[in-house]
């Protein structure tokens, strides 16, 4: 295992962290820090807010933007640690492959208020309206751009919408022609991918990969381990074309991963198996008018073998027509969608069942907004969406923007909009254990979840050196999901409300033109509590609901350095969770890279360097705690 320790080591660190800018001065990189300026990237064309390429500094949202040159210099191997780099995201290792994800607040394993998108497939599951993070992955260096707003997008996105949406672009597979391999090993996982990329005739481009990791059990407070080892391994391609005014992609992905195998005194637990494909097809169109019509379909199908909680097996399809005009001062934007839904849930040896074990769900959708520009510097975009579920019926969507442009570099915004997180699964049909007696049961009266929300934000870059965001919300809850009162068994009821109130705010600071620092703050105030009149049990304080940390804060900084070296720089804080007895850490993770020629790079990663090893979520008892890693890289492409 990789160690270090002592405080010499650490002064070293911060001397080389506060040191190579100096010598930057005294002898310039051989090229700047990124291929964009700080003015350039506030023009970066984002689609997560107006569903249409909007220049950043116009996007009237909390966004963060993480593009593939952060994902390259932090040296991260995973999609879920690539997260981290959003400031406005809650992001907890459970296990060496299990990761709880939210934004402002209900972080958990099974977290159920956040929407995330892949190249616009939706890959939470109707189990229980949440990600297994373990099952999904992409090659991570054909991101294009990672796209975070934290916050409500029910309008355009849909019910699940509710704290945030998280949208994966990869790229277009022009910009990935000819090969790349890419390998990596440490004292804790190795991995492995290849890629290829050609053209199709001269209206098209094609790209092929594959890739595999293999992560190391964790361990324990005390030493022993954790069998959560995960070897996963996937495989996909992603095809472009155009022919005229018409643009076309197919793309798809494979995978199966396993778990080690574990052992209870008494017995062998049977490892984890997964495994799933999709296939997606998309078409643009633009009209001689300047609108744009899109058609998207997919097909999602999944398998999963828990064999201590349940063993799903999922079939999804799915199809929208999106149509924006372009209207005088008006930008309207519609469409319509549907999505069919087929399981079989198993039961587990110890835990969960679904009654009944298999179910078929269907949505349909349709929304509308429009964008107003009142005057040159001052526009308003309300919009609704419509959204039909199989469990409460029609749910309304509405949330109205408004946008004052202050200057060519700052921007004054506001939102209000109410957003829901639809039954799922799990909150209607759940009975645990799997047999009875029932201790738990999904509700039959189970309902939406509700939010209002109210939100106030600045985005502004004064210099050409520093751009900074700022954004204060509250979410005003009702119907959040609790438990009826004893005798057993305790059935899921809407029992909970009550509001949230916190900022966002994020820095980028470019001293020199090799040099960048970027910090990220968030606070979370959660006030929650009983309906009047109702006897709840537990009540608010169960680690679903109010089990977050108060604050969290970022550093990074990333220097280019003579001899084309880079050398990069991650300081994070979270505070502790207050009901699992968690307690807050810092972690210090670098980086130093090489480009040893235009075909190869190497770079060595260091996480946790100044903490033998530390929680991030889970009850002390059993719960994986993380050590300090070590990992190699080499990528060459030709």
């Amino acid at each position: 295992m990789f160690y270090l320790a002592g405080q010499r080591w650490k002064q070293a660190l911060w001397a080389l962290a506060l040191g190579w800018p100096l010598a930057c001065l005294a002898q310039p990189a051989e090229k700047s820090l990124a291929d964009l300026s700080l003015e350039e990237l506030a023009q970066i064309q984002v689609t997560s807010v107006f569903r249409r390429a909007t220049p950043l500094s116009d996007a009237p949202a909390s966004l963060y933007v993480i593009s593939r040159e952060d994902i390259r210099r932090s040296g991260v191997t995973t999609l879920a640690e690539a997260l981290r780099l959003a400031p406005n995201l809650q992001v907890a290792r459970v296990t060496s492959n299990r990761y709880a994800i939210s934004a402002r607040g209900f972080n958990n394993a099974i977290g159920n208020k956040l929407l995330v998108l892949i190249d616009g497939r939706t890959i939470y599951t109707p189990l229980f309206s949440g990600v297994f993070w373990d099952q999904h992955e992409v090659m991570l260096e054909d991101i294009e751009r990672i796209e975070v707003i934290s916050g409500p997008g029910a309008t355009l996105w849909g019910v699940n919408a509710v704290n945030g949406v998280i949208n994966i672009i990869s790229r277009h597979s022009r910009d990935t022609q000819g090969v790349l391999v890419a390998a990596g090993a440490g004292n804790r996982e190795q991995t492995a991918a290849v890629r290829y990329g050609g053209k199709l005739g001269d209206a098209g481009h094609f790209r092929i990969y594959g890739k595999r990791f293999e992560l190391e059990n964790t361990t324990r407070a005390n030493g022993s381990s954790v069998p959560d080892g995960w070897q996963n391994g996937q495989v996909g391609f992603r095809t472009d074309w155009r022919i005229d005014s018409n643009e076309f992609t197919l793309q798809g992905d494979a995978y199966s991963g396993k778990s080690e195998t574990g052992f209870v005194p008494g017995f062998v637990i049977p490892p984890i198996n997964v495994s799933g494909a999709n296939l997606l097809a998309r078409w643009k169109r633009t009209l001689t008018n300047g609108s744009d019509i899109h058609l998207q379909a997919y097909y999602d199908h999944s398998d999963r073998d828990d064999p201590l909680f349940f063993r799903p097996e999922q079939d999804i399809f799915d199809i929208e027509l999106q149509h924006g005009i372009p209207l005088g001062r008006h930008r309207v934007v519609w469409g319509a969608g549907y999505r069919h839904a087929r399981d079989d849930v198993g039961p587990g040896l110890v835990f969960s069942a679904f009654i009944p074990r298999s179910r078929s769900l269907d949505w349909t959708n349709v929304f509308v907004q429009d964008e107003i520009k009142l005057t040159d510097t001052l526009a308003i975009t309300p919009g609704i969406r419509l959204e039909h579920n199989d469990y409460t019926g029609w749910e309304y969507l509405p949330s109205a923007r408004l946008a004052w442009k202050l200057s060519s570099a700052h921007l004054v915004w506001s939102a209000v909009s109410r957003a829901v997180r639809a039954p799922s699964r799990f909150d209607r049909d759940v009975v645990n254990p799997p047999r009875p007696p029932f201790a738990i049961q999904g509700g039959p009266n189970f309902v939406s979840e509700v939010a209002k929300v109210y939100e106030i934000g600045y985005r502004g870059q004064p210099t050409r050196q520093l751009s900074y965001s700022l954004t204060a919300f509250r979410h005003e809850w009702k119907r959040l999901r609790s438990a009826t009162p004893l005798p057993l068994p305790l059935f899921l009821v809407n029992n909970i409300e009550g509001f949230i109130n916190g900022v966002e705010a994020w820095v980028t600071y470019q001293p020199l033109p090799a040099w960048r620092i970027e910090g990220g703050y968030t606070s979370l105030r959660e006030h929650l509590g009983v309906t009047p009149g109702v006897n709840d049990p537990v009540g608010p304080r169960n680690a679903t609901l109010a089990n977050d940390p108060d604050h969290q804060w970022m550093l990074r900084s990333s220097f280019d350095l003579p001899g084309r070296h880079e050398l990069d720089f991650m300081l994070r804080r979270v505070a502790s969770l207050p009901l699992e007895s968690v307690p807050g850490y810092t972690a210090f993770d670098a980086r130093w890279g090489w480009k040893i020629s235009r075909q190869l790079e190497a770079s060595v990663t260091f996480q946790n360097l100044f903490d033998r090893q530390h929680a991030e979520f889970g009850a002390p008892a059993g719960r994986s705690e993380f050590e300090r890693a070590v990992f190699l890289k080499l990528l060459w492409r030709q």
